[in-house]
This record gives structure tokens, C-alpha cells and sequence, in this order.
């Protein structure tokens, strides 16, 4: 592994505060989900989530890239954070009288600190293209036009401009790859979401407990069960994956390629899976002794098999290896889902902490293995 230098970027306090509002839009994402988990309920809560993860993985980015770390800087975040809470503000209702709200919130956290890093002193003639002000200057005012339109239409632009927002790394790769990132700094930032997203799977599984009229053995239970999914989560990312996330950006020839595949795109997946396990796993709180739904199953079990085939795509991508413990785990958890709406609730959450227990034994197992065997 890399060694760390002492003069790596850290995250500042500002950074933190601004978590502290995608804190709340995921909460709103997960509203959205439990509403309307049909398929097009699920796509719909995935669109609106893109252009907040984005603004997030924007602003982090250019932290990281830039001293931020001023009075001008801090306000410049706060603004995006203000912003953001706007976003937030209108994620339940984006469908119908709220969508302008939510589109006129991305375009504002754009322009907070894209206006500072790119336009300050610069003729807007000779404005550089680049991910940032391609949102500031075309995909913001897109949500926006989207927002003014009838459902449907409004699915179609808003997509649109999702995934606009999402090749604009990749279209301008040539341009931007001789970027240079603090790894140390951007890999944190990135899991400090991960936890962000693990911390509604704390309240999922919390909340319906904490107002349940009866405190039953089974609630009870069900809590352990869940808990046990979270913490596997966790494990899988923490103590497997962040650190070889920290090495590959570091000693990538290419910096721009881990940020692009490992950190933004992958983690887009990542957070969004997890946020589908919250709002299955709060079913699973609510009525412990009732079968889940076909829905549910798929929140919960498919959520899972999403998080842990990403983790696939993103060894490939750092090193060319295939992560064979993740992808056979998310091919067995597939297999097991149809069994979730056969038994209660319960038992389909203490079989899926099962399954992800028993991929991280085999995992440490494995490290510990090769360990031995190298010393």
C-alpha cells in the first residue's frame, strides 16, 4: 500500500455541514421509495436521486481539487448546501407541484460554487467546458424546462439531463485527465457518503422499533436481523474495499479513470442500493411476522445483490481481477429472494444476514490466508 503523507488533504468542518443536508435528501429519497416501489416508482426515485448525488459528488470533487478552505470558500459550500436543502425540500413531490422547487435547487448548488471556481473575472465568451459548467449552463435549466411540464414529458427531459450530467466525465476525459486528486481526501469523502446512506439503514431499522405500540420479541428480533445486514454492509466496504479504493487513486497513472469508474459512477450504485435495503429492511421492522411483498423482496434482496455485483465492476476497474466472493454472493442472494415472500419477514432478513455474514467470514479467511502464506 501507498504510504500516507502527512500533508494530505483532510476533510474540514465545512465538508461535514454539508453532508449534514444529504443526510436529509436521502431520508426524502427513501420517502419516495416506500410510496411507490412498483418499478417505475423505483426509476422515478432513481432519477431525482442522480441530480443530488451529483451536486454532491461535484462539490466534493472540487474540494479536493481546490482550496475551499477560506471565509469565500466556506460560504461558497454553505450556499450549495442551502441549496441542496432545497432539493430536498421538493424530493417527495418532484412529480407533481414540487418539481420546480427541486430543479430550480440543482441548478442554484451549480451555480453556488461553479459561479466562484469558474466564472469569477472570466468572459463568459471564452467559459471552458467542462462537468461543471456543461450543469450550470445546459442540464441545470434542462431540469428546469422538465419541471414545467405535464408527467411523462417531464420523465423524458429530466432523464435526459441525469444522464447528460453522468457522461460529461467520460466525454470529457482527454480534457480532464491530467487532473490530479489528493486519494486520501476523495476516497473519504466518497465513504463518508456511503455512511451517510448505512445511517438511513440505521433509521429504517430504528424507527418503526422505536414507535411500534408493542416492543415484541419478534420487533425485537427483526432489529437484530437487520442490524446484522447494516453492519455486513458496512463490513463489506470498510474492511475490504475503501482502503484498495485509497491505493488504486493513488497510484493510478490515470487519476481521472479511478474517479470516474471507482468513485462517482460506482458509488452512484452503491449508495442507491443501500437505500433500497433501508426501505426493505423498514418493512421487515414494521410487521416482523408478515411475509414481504414481492416489492419488498426486491428493495431488500435485490438492493443487496446491486452492492455487492458494483464491487465487482470497481475491483475490475482498479486492478483487472474479478471479485469472485462478491459476484457468487450476489448471484446466491438473487437466487434466494424468491424465498423472501414465502416466510415472514423476519426469517427473509436473518437469511440475507446470513448470506452477507458468510460472505465476509470467507473473505477475512481468504486475506488471512494470503497473508500467512506471504509472510
Amino acid at each position: 500500500m501507498a504510504t500516507v503523507e502527512s500533508t494530505e488533504k483532510r476533510v474540514s468542518w465545512a465538508e461535514l455541514f454539508f453532508d449534514l443536508v444529504f443526510v436529509f435528501a436521502i431520508t426524502q429519497v427513501s420517502v419516495l421509495i416506500t410510496e411507490d416501489h412498483s418499478w417505475a416508482g423505483i426509476g422515478r426515485a432513481f432519477v431525482v436521486f442522480i441530480p443530488i448525488y451529483w451536486a454532491w459528488v461535484g462539490t466534493s470533487i472540487q474540494a479536493n481539487v481546490h482550496d475551499l478552505s477560506g471565509p469565500s470558500g466556506h460560504l461558497a459550500i454553505f450556499a450549495v448546501a442551502l441549496s441542496g436543502l432545497v432539493m430536498a425540500m421538493g424530493v417527495t413531490d418532484a412529480y407533481g407541484d414540487r418539481g420546480l422547487v427541486f430543479a430550480l435547487g440543482y441548478w442554484a448548488a451549480r451555480w453556488s460554487l461553479g459561479a466562484r471556481l469558474f466564472l469569477w473575472g472570466t468572459d463568459l465568451r471564452s467559459v471552458s467546458w467542462n462537468p461543471f459548467t456543461v450543469s450550470m449552463f445546459i442540464t441545470g435549466p434542462l431540469l428546469v424546462a422538465g419541471a414545467v411540464l405535464d408527467s411523462g414529458p417531464r420523465e423524458a427531459v429530466w432523464v435526459a439531463a441525469a444522464a447528460l450530467d453522468l457522461s460529461t466525465l467520460t466525454f470529457f476525459r482527454s480534457r480532464l485527465k491530467g487532473m490530479h486528486f489528493d486519494a486520501g481526501h476523495l476516497t473519504e469523502r466518497f465513504g463518508l457518503f456511503v455512511l451517510i446512506a448505512l445511517g438511513e439503514s440505521v433509521v429504517a431499522i430504528g424507527e418503526p422499533a422505536a414507535t411500534s405500540a408493542h416492543l415484541s420479541l419478534a420487533v425485537l428480533c427483526a432489529v437484530g436481523a437487520a442490524f446484522v445486514v447494516s453492519c455486513s454492509l458496512w463490513w463489506v466496504y470498510f474492511y475490504f474495499a475503501a482502503d484498495a479504493m485509497r491505493f488504486a487513486l493513488a497510484t493510478a497513472s490515470v487519476q481521472l479513470d479511478v474517479t470516474r469508474h471507482v468513485l462517482s459512477y460506482a458509488h452512484l450504485f452503491f449508495i442507491a442500493a443501500i437505500i433500497s435495503v433501508a426501505v426493505g429492511m423498514e418493512a421487515t421492522i414494521a410487521e416482523p411476522m408478515r411475509s414481504l411483498d414481492w416489492g419488498e423482496a426486491g428493495l431488500l434482496y435485490g438492493g443487496t445483490a446491486v452492492y455487492l455485483a458494483s464491487f465487482g465492476y470497481t475491483r475490475w476497474m482498479m486492478f483487472h481481477l474479478v471479485s469472485s466472493t462478491r459476484l457468487v454472493a450476489a448471484a446466491a442472494t438473487l437466487a434466494a429472494m424468491p424465498i423472501a415472500p414465502l416466510v415472514s419477514s423476519l426469517a427473509a432478513s436473518a437469511i440475507l444476514g446470513g448470506l452477507l455474514v458468510a460472505l465476509n467470514v470467507v473473505e477475512y479467511l481468504r486475506v488471512q490466508h494470503a497473508a500467512a502464506s506471504a509472510s
